[in-house]
Order: C-alpha cells, then sequence, then structure tokens
C-alpha cells in the first residue's frame, strides 16, 4: 500500500509541475488510473490511497471485479476506455460513468437506445483515429463531423474527444489537433495522454489521462 501510496503522489506531483508549465491549474485535469488485467487486490491499494477515478478496457472484465469493490468505495468512478461492442452498449451504461470509446453512428444508436431503457444518462468522448492508423479503433477525422451530428441528434451527452496517438512517434502534433478539432466543434474536454506521454498531454490541454503502467506498474 505504501508503494501505490508513493507511486500515486508522484504521478499526481508530476501532472501539478506540467499543469504550472502550461499555466494550468492540476485539478482542471481527472487522473483515470486505468486498472485493465489488474485484479481486485492489485486495486485496493490505489483506492486506500485515494485514488477514485478508474478504467477499464471491457465490460465483461469491470462487471465480474468491481461490484465488490464499489460497495466499500461507493464515490469511485469508473470509466470505460476501451473499445466498446453494440451489444454490450447496455451492461456499459449501467456500470460506467464515462464512456470514451464512441466511435461509429451504430455505436452511437445503441447507446442512445440504452440510456433510454436504463434510464441513465452517460457521458461519452468519441474516440478520433488520430493517426489514420488501420490497426486501430475511432473514428476517421474526415467522418468526425457527421459523427458528431448523429450523437448531438440522438442526445448523447458529449464530454469532448479522445486520441491514442501512434506508438512510437512524438505525440505533440496528434495532441495539439485533437485539441483543434474539439474547440472547432464546440467540446470542452480531451481524453488524451498515457503512462509514457501525460505531461505533453497536460500541457497541451488534456483534461482527463489514463494512467496504467505509471501507477500498477508493467504488466506481467
Amino acid at each position: 500500500m505504501e508503494n501505490a501510496a508513493s507511486q500515486l503522489e508522484q504521478v499526481r506531483s508530476r501532472i501539478e509541475h506540467a499543469a504550472q508549465i502550461a499555466g494550468r491549474r492540476d485539478d482542471e485535469i481527472t487522473l483515470i488510473a486505468v486498472s485493465k488485467t489488474h485484479p481486485a487486490e492489485e486495486i485496493l491499494p490505489l483506492l486506500a490511497a485515494g485514488q477514485r477515478v478508474f478504467g477499464e478496457n471491457r465490460v465483461q472484465e469491470a462487471q465480474a471485479k468491481w461490484p465488490g469493490l464499489l460497495e466499500r468505495f461507493p464515490d469511485t468512478q469508473l470509466h470505460l476506455v476501451g473499445q466498446l461492442q453494440s451489444n454490450k452498449a447496455a451492461d456499459a451504461v449501467r456500470m460506467f460513468d464515462q464512456i470514451h470509446a464512441l466511435d461509429r453512428p451504430g455505436l452511437v444508436q445503441a447507446l442512445a437506445k440504452a440510456m433510454d431503457q436504463v434510464g441513465k444518462k452517460v457521458p461519452c468522448f468519441i474516440q478520433v483515429n488520430i493517426g489514420d492508423e488501420d490497426q486501430k479503433g475511432g473514428c476517421a477525422i474526415h467522418d468526425l463531423p457527421a459523427l458528431i451530428a448523429v450523437a448531438r441528434d440522438a442526445e448523447i451527452p458529449l464530454s469532448g474527444l479522445m486520441c491514442v496517438p501512434p506508438v512510437g512517434i512524438e505525440p505533440t502534433p496528434f495532441f495539439a489537433l485533437l485539441d483543434k478539432l474539439a474547440r472547432d466543434h464546440g467540446l470542452t474536454e480531451l481524453s488524451m495522454g498515457m503512462s509514457s506521454d501525460y505531461e505533453i498531454a497536460v500541457q497541451l490541454g488534456a483534461t482527463h489521462i489514463r494512467v496504467g503502467t505509471a501507477l500498477f506498474g508493467a504488466r506481467g
């Protein structure tokens, strides 16, 4: 637990420093501890250290390990940060407080239907395929205006835009492009930045950063 608290404090300190450089307040930035693949016993120390926002990649994994944790720490928020299948939309709406992977019109319709059925509006980030990579999910940049319009017509609450830059390439231009796209469409929140580049993301306007390895250590 001491190690978890130390790692959490180190990440928060680096967020604060990056925010200061950019003339921002660190309370403008939400740290999402990405707990995918980590069992409940590895999550508990971070909860005990005060972390209250966590990210999962898969609906089924969250359903399996989070109910008991949420009973003990009911003020915790869960964010879905991985790809979402349309047939899991209702489960995702029930389980999560925010969804970061809205990427296609079919998912808009599935989520809108699920939110009506469940009686819960879940804010969503539209994931943008910012590097135009065939192997990655996300909406193509040229399709973004149409997808935003479809989501707004369906009364999906849009938080902002999310991206995962190409691996091994300087992320700055991709983060800057996501910021421009969000501003062009009147969206104020940016889900960008992970363990290797979250300080750069903070300096370029990130409101939500998704940090796993820097908090939990490398997965075995």
